[in-house]
């Protein structure tokens, strides 16, 4: 669809990346071009195609200005709208013949599940050094920083035994697992920081003591140096209580053991306020006489990852609202506000 809006459009360039092959989507990363009519440097507008479930077959119902799904699926405005104006931006600069700097469109697959698209993007066409991810809640709100986040699989062994018949046998994984827990700091840890156990999985039976615990967690903050602290605390609190397991030494219990592994998720990003890509948008919030609000967010999207590879890249927020549920809404004026906003930008 997006190929053939914009060619009709008349894009001067249209690729579509090999990325499929590494994060199992059915389409790779779109990147467009529109080449520019002025002198101002080159920028780019990214979102992302994919959402969550339950996003099947979605109905939009419309109320006034208020657009919802019918209940029973979301709505999908996260990221469509990001897409929506972007559409609305490019018809609104050709059909009028407007003068505007080169633009660049990116859309990526698999954002929802681990920025997988950006990861594998292959941004080496893109002209242009700074850009926009187009994916928030609010309005008038431009997002200059965010966390990096460590994923940590931790799997933790103990000894199985029938927990009827001789439960004396074995050692309860899940045992291990709990007295870790709770000596864990987990939620918001400082100002810059935040943990999380999130996934507990494991057993086979309920009247078989668990040898095998898989947890799977994150650690997020701004500080690369924290990151790296909380992480190994956690790993650390887990060897440990492993280690001191009291034991039986004249039974076939085995001393519970820990495996850790940690995944670098995304980098952190963090925006000056003399960055081109901020002043920018505070240029054009300007001229639309609207106060641009700089703020610091808590998750990670594909701005972390394009600042990763030395693009600007700051979050502007689409009005997006209750996203992830059916309870999700759009507010038409907000998707009106945004074009403004991105048209200010595009033809500065």
């Amino acid at each position: 669809y997006l190929k053939d809006t914009f060619s009709s459009l008349g894009a001067d360039f249209i690729v579509e990346d090999d990325s499929a092959v590494h994060t199992g989507s059915e389409c790779g990363n779109l990147i467009i071009r529109i080449n520019g009519t002025t002198d101002s440097a080159p920028v780019f507008f990214a979102c992302h195609m994919d959402t969550v479930q339950p996003g099947d077959d979605v109905k939009v119902e419309q109320d006034g200005d208020i657009f919802t799904s019918k209940g029973e699926t979301i709505l999908g405005g996260d990221d469509k709208s990001g897409i929506a104006p972007v559409i609305e931006l490019i018809s609104l600069i050709k059909e009028n013949n407007i003068a505007h700097r080169t633009l660049e469109l990116i859309f990526t697959t698999c954002e929802e599940i681990g920025l997988l698209g950006a990861k594998f993007l292959d941004h080496k066409p893109l002209q242009a050094r700074f850009g926009y991810a187009l994916d928030s809640n609010g309005i008038d709100k431009l997002i200059v920083g965010a966390p990096a986040a460590n994923r940590m699989k931790i799997d933790l062994h103990g000894t199985a035994a029938h927990a009827g018949i001789n439960p004396e046998a074995g050692l309860s994984a899940f045992l291990v697992a709990a007295k870790a827990i709770t000596k864990l700091r987990l939620g918001r840890i400082d100002e810059e920081s935040t943990a999380n156990i999130g996934i507990i999985s494991g057993g086979v039976a309920t009247n078989v003591i668990p040898e095998h615990l898989e947890i799977r967690g994150e650690v997020r903050s701004h500080s690369m140096s924290k990151l790296a602290e909380y992480t190994e605390e956690i790993k650390s609190v887990f060897a440990k209580t492993a280690a001191e397991w009291p034991v039986p030494g004249d039974s076939d219990i085995k001393q519970p053991s820990v495996n850790f592994e940690v995944n670098a998720d995304y980098p952190a990003m963090r925006l000056s306020e003399d960055d081109i890509v901020v002043t920018t948008v505070v240029a054009a919030g300007q001229k639309l006489n609207r106060d641009i609000s700089l703020v610091l967010a808590g998750g990670g999207s594909d701005a972390n990852i394009y600042n990763g590879y030395g693009l600007s890249t700051a979050i502007i927020a689409t009005g997006m609202d209750k996203v992830h549920t059916t309870d999700e809404r759009l507010d038409l004026n907000d998707m009106i506000s945004l074009t403004e906003l991105l048209y200010c930008i595009a033809t500065e």
